[in-house]
């Protein structure tokens, strides 16, 4: 093991003023969590200066200060291009100090000036009502990563780092963190950098051996052990371990100095010497006690150094006077009198240690990725139009079409380096298979002579992990570029909650004008619910899209094109969006498709509509709505048409399909909602909708349960039946197929008499058919399999 606890490699002098640093950080960040008033301690602190509602974590803190304090010392030697990532984000304290000491919080926030009023300030913010959160949130200068669920710090960094040469990225993984599975498989990331055409991630360990009542894994397993599993995974692990001071910076400042100049000197290998072999990047493991530096015991009990000073290590010193003089006596072991001019400011020569300008890490603009975004270079999608002679014409399958598009794309973007596409090992099966003609998975491991599409630098991204492609993906956009994750639809649940929380970022980051808009996340899922006849019921889920569509309005949008066509518009226009998280659901399997060019690009523009070439109802009122949202509601619901049609030629039918599902929602509700007006002249006041969605029926009934005929709104969709079995059963099990669908209207339209009791009969003899077909032939019926639109 690589033990970093050597002399310094700093003179005296210096390692004083570093230490004097961290202690003004520790400093601030003790006043964060505790006081109101009296930020310089100018008199005795008394119970009025404690705020009344303590919220906040120290343990992470003081090895965080540490380590930020650090970095600022070789980002100035080495001149470094650096951002910082608090993976055990309870540690807010730690970068709202470190970004308030270098000067940058000031500066984007000037009522939190550099003076006593402005300490008061930023001590009474945070954890405060009207403050800020006591994570390391959006609001927070530098922070691309909020923490507050844990385990993509590590995913995030690297994200960061893709096609972004210059960048190093500073992660700290907390060792609570590193037992979450995302980050366990974070550290294979290193498979996939290029130390030529990439940047580098620094990863910091911080073994600090506890997470909120229990210990850690990595701390309480043998140093011999722990270097086993960072050396397996394919680094070269650093050690820095210890809990006196003046030793631990020392320790610290010569463990950095070797790490940046292995970093630098892999990177220069490639770069110069064309050295194509995977690195064993450096990284650092930071042994330090937990609520280091803060109260050792509190009424007997062991503090410093175990769990206990996870959160607020003294609850109570507003009404506890024993606690209030032991919080003081903390506070003043800081020495602030040594840190701080008589007005407030941090003295001069503490001040000289931070970085200068945009090498500060609260400045660097990669932590405000959208004043680096640049626009896409996007080809015309209606080059990539099929023609569609007349309604119902043969498809390929819509993703085949748009892996035409993204090809280009990626081809248009290649020199830029700033648009990459992210999937788990699903590229190929969810039909973009095009995209290959133009570029490469990206992959730094060994390769074999069968492989295909595997390069040392390549524009496609896939390791099945969905939370890695994920987080890789949310690290790229929010320094700055643009990117897509296809995925099967029922997997993309697996980041629900990663979904969850960059959808909180965008909320939050859309509010803080200091903050550039960028680019959004775009979804691709394909694969879909209705055609995962082959893999069975574990592979057959749409309910990413009820979560979605919990988010902020202003945020979320789904799209569900029916046929190729609407899919290139709609990518078009997800790919030139900006700070939204965009949903497209597509299918990847031969398709009839519905609309030229022309008029997908107004159907989608619009986002819903009157299909007039298949509706009958122009001459007055329709008799019956049907709606459909979903390439496959809408095959099915053209069909139950064409027989309604038919079989009784007098009803007057109108159809309805649906792209921007946000457009059944009211326009007080959603930016892109129908106003109660314009949905009733769709939809009708008072007439039977049976409308066929893509997805669980009820997410329709949540969009429009204030809506004025939605007495009359009958959805059939996905209610959790499905097997292996053919793609028209899947329908079937569901009663979204044409014959349920014709079924379900004859039952609300009882003008249709004899005439409608005939063909529904005539129908349920049709789902007895085709079971006993299907149990024999293993396929459809003839009638299903060869069915085209006639009007």
């Amino acid at each position: 093991m690589t033990r970093d606890s050597v002399a310094a490699p700093i003179d005296a002098d210096q390692l004083r003023k570093i230490d004097a640093y961290w202690r003004a950080a520790n400093y601030l960040s003790v006043g964060q969590i505790y006081l109101c008033d009296n930020p310089l301690l100018k008199e005795p602190l008394a119970p009025a200066h404690i705020k009344r509602m303590l919220l906040g974590h120290w343990g992470t803190t003081p090895g965080q200060n540490f380590i930020y304090t650090h970095l600022n010392r070789i980002i100035t030697k080495y001149d470094l291009d650096m951002i910082y990532i608090s993976g055990p984000g309870h540690g807010g304290p730690a970068v709202v100090s470190g970004t308030y000491l270098e000067g940058t919080y000031s500066e984007i926030y000037s009522g939190v000036g550099e003076d006593e009023a402005g300490l008061k300030r930023l001590f009474t913010q945070f954890s405060f009502p009207g403050g800020i959160p006591s994570h390391a949130s959006a609001e927070c200068p530098g922070s691309i990563h909020e923490g507050g669920e844990l385990g993509y710090s590590l995913s995030h960094a690297f994200g960061a780092v893709l096609d972004n040469p210059s960048l190093i990225v500073a992660c700290v993984v907390g060792d609570g963190e590193a037992e979450t599975g995302p980050l366990a498989t974070a550290w294979h990331s290193n498979k996939f950098l290029n130390p030529a055409t990439d940047g580098a991630v620094l990863p910091i360990l911080h073994l600090n051996g506890y997470k909120i009542a229990n210990p850690t894994i990595l701390a309480r397993i043998s140093r011999e052990e722990l270097d086993q599993l960072l050396r397996g995974y394919g680094w070269t692990p650093h050690y820095v371990e210890g809990h006196e001071p003046m030793a631990m910076h020392a320790a610290m400042a010569a463990t950095l100095d070797r790490v940046a100049e292995q970093i630098l000197g892999i990177q220069k290998d490639a770069r110069v010497n064309g050295n194509l072999q995977r690195p064993r990047w450096p990284m650092i493991v930071l042994a330090s006690p937990k609520g280091w530096t803060g109260p050792k015991f509190i009424d007997g009990l062991a503090i410093e150094g175990t769990f206990r000073s996870h959160q607020v290590p003294l609850t109570d010193p507003a009404t506890n006077p024993a606690h209030l003089r032991q919080l003081e006596e903390w506070m003043r072991g800081y020495r602030p009198q040594e840190l701080f001019e008589e007005q407030g400011r941090l003295k001069q020569e503490l001040r000289d240690l931070a970085p200068k300008g945009d090498r500060r890490m609260g400045a660097n603009p990669n932590a405000n990725g959208g004043r680096l975004l640049r626009d896409l270079r996007l080809p015309d999608f209606a080059d990539y139009a099929v023609d569609v002679p007349k309604p119902g014409a043969p498809g390929i399958g819509d993703t085949h079409v748009l892996g035409r598009f993204l090809r280009d794309v990626a081809r248009m973007n290649a020199a830029q380096r700033n648009f990459r596409i992210f999937g788990p090992d699903e590229t190929l099966s969810n039909g973009l298979e095009a995209v290959f003609e133009a570029t490469n998975r990206q992959w730094e491991a060994a390769t074999a002579e069968y492989d295909q599409f595997l390069a040392r630098t390549g524009q496609v991204m896939e390791m099945l992990s969905e939370h890695q492609c994920e987080g890789w993906l949310e690290g790229y956009l929010l320094t700055g570029r643009h990117g897509l994750f296809n995925c099967y639809e029922a997997f993309i649940h697996i980041v629900d909650s990663m979904f969850n929380q960059h959808a909180k970022w965008l909320k939050v980051s859309a509010g803080l004008p200091w903050r550039s808009k960028i680019a959004s996340l775009n979804y691709l899922l394909s694969s879909h619910v209705w055609r995962q006849d082959h893999n069975g019921f574990t592979h057959q889920d749409p309910g990413f899209l009820d979560n979605v569509v919990n988010k902020k309005a202003e945020i979320v949008r789904v799209y569900l094109p029916p046929d190729a066509n609407c899919l290139l518009s709609v990518m078009d226009h997800c790919l030139r969006s900006r700070h939204y998280v965009n949903v497209v659901v597509a299918g990847k399997h031969p398709a009839p498709q519905w609309l030229s060019m022309d008029a997908a690009i107004k159907h989608c523009a619009e986002g819903v509509g009157i299909w007039q070439w298949a509706s009958n109802d122009q001459q007055g009122e329709p008799d019956v709505v049907m709606a459909c949202a979903g390439d496959v509601p809408t095959l099915e619901t053209l069909a139950a048409v064409s027989i309604l049609r038919r079989g009784l030629p007098g009803l007057r039918i109108r159809v309805v399909n649906v792209v921007d599902l946000m457009k059944l929602q009211p326009s007080s509700e959603h930016p892109h909602g129908l106003s109660d007006r314009d949905f009733d002249s769709l939809f009708t006041l008072d007439k039977p909708i049976i409308f066929a969605f893509h997805a669980y029926p009820w997410l329709i009934h949540r969009l429009t349960y204030r809506r004025r005929n939605h007495g009359n709104l009958h959805v059939r969709g996905y209610k959790e039946e499905g097997t292996i079995t053919t793609a028209f059963d899947m329908t079937v099990l569901n009663d979204l197929d044409r014959f349920h669908l014709v079924i379900d209207a004859i039952d609300r339209l009882p003008q249709t008499g004899s005439e409608g009791a005939y063909l529904k009969q005539q129908l349920q003899d049709k789902l007895i058919e085709h079971k006993q077909y299907i149990d024999r032939h293993g396929q459809d019926m003839p009638e299903i399999r060869d069915w085209s639109w006639s009007s």
